[in-house]
Formats: structure tokens, C-alpha cells, sequence
């Protein structure tokens, strides 16, 4: 489902809307066509299915990573960004796929990021593993879901109002790591990914 966007978006998110049509300039519909639905639908029953037998929806597994006292979450997730990262290089390659690159804004980045932490840390699972979890049968992960859906609900309402405007503060546009450090693409994914590769390998020697 597509959030509304800003009003005051800066010119360059502007180039990126894919809310409107380059055509007529008319507004896209507010929920995508049923193709790409069941497409999303099918691809999260996969990533669901994976992160249930990758052992990451189990609330001792996910609580002992956040206690530094189990290490299986960083090895999955490591593990799955590097095969990611030379999947979405190599699918760039061969012309399959296009990048839809949402704006920095250190701001919401920022405040994101401590409300994640903070509801992370109190239900010691994440919008991903909270959805495996309940698949799995775990009754206390509803309540994620249940916060979830209210607090989508609440940043719908409420994301234009004026006082939630302090957090579009610090717009960087579309950034990526090789405008950072102005290396090509190849050469940021094999040093990201090897950085990765060697975190894995001191992981699993001090597991």
C-alpha cells in the first residue's frame, strides 16, 4: 500500500515520484494493481517462510541477539545481505531490474530508527520476524501486529501535521554509498561484502 507523499518534497524526490503518471501528470491509484499484490503476498509468504526456518521468529533467538548472548540473527542477516547485495549488482547488470531509491532524510532516519530500537527492545522482535512469528504460533507476537497496524495508522493521520514537520529536517536527496565515496558499484559491493564475510567469520569463532 502507497503512502501519501510529502507536499513540500525537494526537486529531486520530485524526479523519483512514481505517484504520478509522466504522461497526464495524474494521480497513480491508491493501491497497487492485483498483479503486484500477489506478487508481494508471494514473496513475503517466502521471506516469512525463510526467516522460520532460518530460526530468527523465535522470541529466545531474537531476545539473546539483542542481549549480545545469541549470535544467530546477525549471522542470518549478514548472511543474507551479502547474497542481496551481488544479487541486486548482478540484476543491475544484466538490465532486470531498476532502483527506486527513497530520499534521505536524517531527521525521520533518525526518529525512525529510536521508535524501531525502542519497540525492538520492548517485544524483542521486528515487523518482519513479529509476522513469522505469529505464522509460527506465537501468541505474544499479536501484540505486535496490533501496534503495527495502530501505529501505521497514526503516521498516516498524522504525518503532515505541522508539529511532525521537525523531522524533515536534514533532506540529503537520493544518496547511495558510491556517491559517498565516488568507488563504482562493483568495487562498494565486494568491499561491503567482504567486510561482512570477515564480521561472520569473528562471529562464528567467538560464538
Amino acid at each position: 500500500m502507497k503512502q501519501p507523499e510529502q507536499s513540500s518534497t525537494t526537486a529531486p524526490e520530485q524526479s523519483a515520484d512514481v505517484s504520478r503518471s509522466p504522461r497526464d501528470g495524474a494521480a497513480a491509484p491508491w493501491i497497487d494493481p492485483p498483479r503486484t499484490l500477489l506478487l508481494a503476498a508471494l514473496a513475503g509468504l517466502a521471506f516469512g517462510f525463510l526467516l522460520q526456518k532460518g530460526g530468527v521468529a523465535k522470541f529466545d533467538i531474537l531476545i539473546g541477539a539483542l542481549l549480545l548472548e545469541d549470535f544467530t540473527v546477525v549471522k542470518v542477516m549478514a548472511s543474507a545481505i551479502v547474497v542481496g547485495m551481488i544479487g541486486v549488482l548482478l540484476l543491475r547488470r544484466f538490465g532486470r531490474i531498476n532502483l527506486h531509491i527513497k530520499p534521505t532524510v536524517l531527521g525521520r532516519n533518525i526518529a525512525g530508527g529510536l521508535l524501531f530500537g525502542v519497540g525492538f527492545g520492548t517485544l524483542a522482535y521486528c515487523p518482519g520476524t513479529d509476522a513469522a512469528a505469529v505464522g509460527q504460533g506465537n501468541l505474544d507476537a499479536i501484540t505486535g501486529i496490533a501496534g503495527m497496524l495502530c501505529g501505521s495508522y497514526l503516521y498516516a493521520l498524522t504525518s503532515h501535521t505541522a508539529p511532525l514537520a521537525v523531522f524533515d529536517r536534514g533532506r540529503l536527496g537520493e544518496i547511495r554509498l558510491t556517491d559517498v565515496t565516488r568507488w563504482p558499484e562493483w568495487l562498494a559491493t565486494a568491499a561491503c561484502a567482504a567486510l561482512l564475510v570477515a564480521a561472520l567469520i569473528v562471529v562464528e569463532i567467538l560464538d
